[in-house]
C-alpha cells in the first residue's frame, strides 16, 4: 500500500503553499503594476489633450485646409501640411524597406550559427551602439558623406532613366534618398535587435526537427525559423517605422525643407517633424497654433501605425496558433 503524498517540510522548496509574507507581497506587486499602467495611459491622454488644446482654435480657424494645403506662408495666414505629411509617409517607408532587410539579413546571420558565438556577440554590440549615435551626428554624416556618396549614382538614374518617376528629378543636395537612407541606419539597430530575440527564442529542437526531415541549412532558416519567429520580426518592423516617423534632427537636416508632393527619389521633400523643428523657435501665436495641429495630426498617424500593428501581430499569433 502506497502512502499518501506528503509536501516536504521545506520553506525553499516551490511545492509549498504560498505564505502570508508571498501572498502580501503578490498582492503589493499586483498594485504597483496597476499603477504604472494607469500613469503611462494618463500621460498619453495627458499629452494628446494638451496638445489638442493648443492645436483647437487652428483646427477651428482652419478646418481641413490645413490638411489638403500645400503652401506654408506665415505672411498670407496660410498653413497646409499635406507636402509634410507625404513626405513623413514616404520617407518612413522607404527606410522601413531598406532597414528591414538589412536588419533581418543581419539577425539571420548573427542567430544561425554563422559566426562563432563570441564574434557574433561583438557584432551584436557593434550594431546595438548604433542607437546610441546622436541624431544631429547622423544629419552631419549624411550631408558630408552620404549624399556625395550617392551623387554620381543618381546623376546617371537621372539622365538614363528620367522617364521613370523615382528617378525624374536630380539630386542637388538634400532629398529624400539621402534622408531615407540615414533614416533607415537609424532605425536598423531596433529592427536588427528585437529579429534577434524573435530567432532566438525559437527553441533549437525546431531547427533540429527541420533537419531530421531533410532540409539543408537555408531551408531551415527560410522555411522553419523565419516563418516560426515572423511575429516578432513583424513587431521589430512596427517599432522600426514607428521611430521612423517621429525623427527629427536628421531628417531637417537632410530631406531638403521642400512643400512639394513628388514620387522622385532625389527630390527635396519635408517631415511633420522637421516642420515643427524649423519653424518652432520663430512661430507667433497663430503659427504655433497651427504647428500644434501638426503635432496632433503626426501623433495621431505614430498611434494609428501602432494601432494597426499590434492588431496584425494579434491575427498573426492566432493564426500560428
Amino acid at each position: 500500500m502506497t502512502s499518501p503524498f506528503v509536501v516536504p517540510d521545506n520553506p525553499d522548496s516551490a511545492c509549498q503553499p504560498p505564505s502570508a509574507k508571498d501572498m502580501l507581497v503578490d498582492r503589493v506587486f499586483r498594485a504597483v503594476a496597476r499603477v504604472g499602467v494607469i500613469l503611462i495611459l494618463a500621460v498619453v491622454f495627458a499629452l494628446i489633450f494638451e496638445v489638442g488644446r493648443k492645436a483647437l482654435p487652428g483646427m477651428q480657424e482652419h478646418g481641413f485646409d490645413v490638411l489638403l494645403g500645400s503652401v506654408w506662408d506665415v505672411n498670407q495666414n496660410k498653413y497646409g501640411i499635406l507636402p509634410a505629411i507625404w513626405g513623413t509617409l514616404y520617407s518612413a517607408l522607404i527606410a522601413l524597406v531598406i532597414a528591414g532587410f538589412f536588419g533581418i539579413s543581419m539577425a539571420i546571420f548573427l542567430t544561425q550559427d554563422f559566426l562563432p558565438v563570441r564574434l557574433a556577440a561583438v557584432f551584436r554590440t557593434i550594431v546595438e551602439l548604433l542607437a546610441a549615435i546622436p541624431s544631429v551626428v547622423y544629419g552631419l554624416w549624411g550631408i558630408y558623406v552620404v549624399i556625395p556618396a550617392i551623387r554620381p549614382l543618381t546623376t546617371w538614374l537621372h539622365s538614363e532613366l528620367s522617364w521613370i518617376p523615382f528617378f525624374g528629378t536630380s539630386l542637388s543636395g538634400p532629398g529624400l534618398l539621402p534622408a531615407s537612407l540615414v533614416l533607415a541606419i537609424m532605425i536598423l539597430p531596433t529592427i536588427a535587435a528585437v529579429s534577434q530575440d524573435a530567432l532566438t527564442s525559437v527553441p533549437m529542437k525546431t531547427k533540429q526537427a527541420a533537419y531530421g526531415m531533410g532540409t539543408t541549412h537555408w531551408e531551415a532558416i527560410l522555411k522553419v525559423m523565419v516563418p516560426s519567429a515572423a511575429t516578432g520580426i513583424f513587431g521589430s518592423l512596427v517599432l522600426g517605422l514607428g521611430r521612423a516617423l517621429g525623427e527629427t534632427m536628421a531628417l531637417a537636416m537632410l530631406v531638403g525643407n521642400a512643400n512639394n508632393i513628388s514620387l522622385s527619389l532625389f527630390a527635396p521633400a519635408n517631415t511633420l517633424a522637421a516642420l515643427l523643428a524649423l519653424n518652432f523657435p520663430e512661430a507667433g501665436p497663430k503659427e504655433v497654433e497651427v504647428l500644434m495641429y501638426a503635432a496632433l495630426v503626426l501623433m495621431l498617424i505614430t498611434l494609428i501605425v501602432n494601432i494597426i500593428g499590434s492588431m496584425l501581430m494579434v491575427y498573426a499569433q492566432r493564426g500560428s496558433k
